[in-house]
């Protein structure tokens, strides 16, 4: 098919699945991975194809190497391409440092690093046989200040920062463009999640430099510019979108 593919991970809501609406408008057709969310997967595909593009929804924990490479083979029976990886999905265990347990550490940097490797390893088969190709992850300021109860999180969203750089220089002579983008507190359902969301929240209203907190649209158009043509020359790079949050106490 001559129709670009993108595949967005962790597409069914949120802003994962914003981004996967903004490359639909694009005319890619789209590739929309859930793990638990099979009616919002759905209801984002009937989405997407009222945009005319097609739409295929795949369940799949991105955790498990073996999971990713059956989503390629349904990727290659159904579109046989794929031209940008966007790996957004992430899960964690918010907990302080002393109560974590081997199984927290391993669900997150699973989910949250190992697969970016995995999924960027099958992608780039892909990509090279079209000409090249964008993979743009999504990190977070957790990668790089401290954040109560996010040790895990944090320390896997600095993991995909660090191989954003390596795939960037290893891809490049295939013609892929490698990138991350990191956001600041943004009011989203995994925000819910946090034990201390009130306090980001509060934080990032009065601490913006910007003069208001990070919406989801700003981490949407951040990533679109990175996959479009203009961002060419940008590889390995993690840009913050924080509203200048990280450059203050």
């Amino acid at each position: 098919m001559s129709s670009k593919v993108a595949l967005v991970t962790g597409s069914s809501r949120g802003i994962g699945k914003k981004i996967a609406l903004e490359l639909a408008k694009e005319g890619y057709n789209i590739v929309i991975n859930y793990n638990r969310s099979k009616t919002a997967a759905q209801e984002t595909a009937a989405e997407i194809e009222k945009l005319g593009v097609k739409a295929l929804t795949v369940k799949a924990n991105v955790g498990q190497p073996e999971k990713i490479k059956e989503m390629f083979v349904q990727i290659d029976e159904t579109f046989g391409r794929l031209d940008i990886l966007v790996s957004n999905a992430a899960s964690g265990v918010l907990r302080h440092v002393m109560d974590l347990e081997e199984s927290h550490w391993d669900w997150t940097m699973n989910i949250n690093s190992k697969a970016l490797l995995f999924l960027a390893q099958e992608a780039a088969k892909r990509m090279e046989k079209v000409g090249g190709g964008k993979i743009v992850s999504i990190s977070s300021l957790g990668s790089i200040r401290y954040l109560k109860n996010y040790t895990t999180v944090g320390v896997s969203k600095a993991a995909i920062e660090a191989l954003t750089r390596y795939l960037a220089v290893e891809l490049a002579d295939r013609n892929i463009i490698v990138n991350a983008v990191s956001g600041g507190a943004v009011d989203t359902d995994a925000l819910k999640h946090f034990p201390n969301r009130d306090e980001l929240l509060e934080d990032a209203k009065k601490n913006t430099p910007a003069g208001r907190m990070v919406e989801p649209e700003d981490l949407v158009n951040s990533v679109m510019f990175l996959l479009s043509d203009h961002a060419s020359m940008i590889r390995g790079q993690t840009i913050i979108v924080d509203g200048g949050r990280s450059l203050l106490v």
